[in-house]
């Protein structure tokens, strides 16, 4: 019923809130009811150009959405170094929040956002896309299948993609005072989040940064990686970067099985995704191929991943806001782990390569 439908307002007109502004118009349990950008005609134009429904009021700033009374939850697409300020805000006036990642510059922010949306009874989500994909459920589930995956051995991740001129000059991911955390933050937040999928969340016990990072001249990061390490003989590494060629691949081996997966953040197809899988792969007799080889799993879906976390995340916001629930405390858990190995990676590059401790 149209009555049900979680009204969601726009605290910024940055390029993904184009994807996510559709992402809630396909969602069946969302509407846009407010967009709000630094001034009333920036926010007309994203209005009149993606196609946001009659209804949403406009706003030339972003209080005006957090003020708003017919706004349930607000989407923030806001440079990094503004979420602590605006989502403290949003979580003082009631607003459940779909917060762009990076969450915070560093876990300290992050526990005073996650301190406000508690504290407010407000619902916390960040806007990893990915992980809301059936492929990604389909995928942790052969993860933790003692009899298919066995222990985690190794995990190695990648995200790259080579940024033109005018991006690594001008985008704010390479900008210090807006998004310090670069390819780190951008790209290395999905690693991270790949990496301790396949570890079941469990965080590692020391990280290390990769030597010979990339840092423009403002020291803001576009190319870097690390290596994680865990206390029982697991190990992950993962490669972050501005400055190579688009790559977006899992590779998790298991005692007993293998997943690999080319394109985990945005998949080839937006209804369609794949992975290979293998349990006790073996050669053939004369070890000239395999005797067992992996099978390829493909899932289907009738809404992009985008818009299931929309779904997801109204879905929550909606249990609230109806039937009195608790906020779900599942994703702001996850965003913090990320965030926690983030943080590590930077103080390990700051240090000299030192190896971190991980303390929760």
């Amino acid at each position: 019923m149209s009555e049900a439908l979680i009204q969601i307002g726009l605290v910024g007109c940055a390029d993904i809130a184009r994807k996510v502004s559709r992402a809630i118009s396909l969602a069946t349990n969302a509407t846009v009811s407010a967009v709000g950008s630094r001034s009333l005609d920036k926010a007309s134009a994203f209005a009149a150009a993606n196609g946001i429904p009659p209804h949403a009021k406009l706003h030339g700033s972003y209080e005006a959405v957090l003020e708003d009374p017919g706004v349930d939850a607000v989407y923030m697409p806001l440079p990094t170094s503004l979420h602590l300020r605006w989502a403290l805000l949003a979580a003082e006036k009631k607003k459940h929040l779909l917060l762009e990642k990076p969450v915070a510059l560093n876990v300290k922010e992050f526990d005073e956002i996650v301190d406000a949306c508690e504290s407010n009874g407000v619902q916390l989500m960040d806007n990893t896309m990915w992980v809301h994909n059936p492929r990604t459920h389909a995928m942790a589930d052969f993860l933790t299948d003692s009899n298919r995956f066995g222990k985690l051995k190794s995990v190695r991740t990648c995200f790259t993609f080579a940024a033109d001129a005018y991006y690594l000059n001008n985008d704010i991911r390479v900008k210090p005072d807006l998004d310090a955390l670069g390819s780190l933050g951008d790209q290395g937040w999905y690693c991270i989040r790949a990496i301790l999928l396949a570890a079941n969340y469990d965080l590692p016990n020391t990280v290390i940064a990769s030597r010979h990072p990339v840092l423009n001249q403002q020291g803001v990061i576009l190319d870097c990686g690390a290596s994680l390490y865990w206390d029982d003989g697991g190990v992950a590494t993962f490669h972050c970067s501005f400055l190579a060629n688009l790559t977006m691949d899992i590779t998790a081996i298991g005692t007993k099985g293998t997943l690999h997966v080319h394109d985990f953040v945005i998949p080839h197809q937006e209804k369609e995704a794949s992975f290979s899988a293998s349990t006790e792969t073996s050669f053939n007799d004369l070890v000239t191929g395999w005797d067992i080889k992996p099978r390829i799993h493909t899932t289907n879906t009738d809404l992009p991943q985008e818009a299931l976390l929309i779904r997801e995340f109204a879905r929550l916001v909606g249990e609230i806001k109806y039937k009195n629930s608790k906020p779900d405390k599942k994703w702001p858990l996850i965003s913090r782990k990320t965030q926690i190995v983030v943080d590590a990676v930077k103080a390990s590059i700051e240090r000299g390569f030192e190896p971190i401790p991980i303390q929760d």
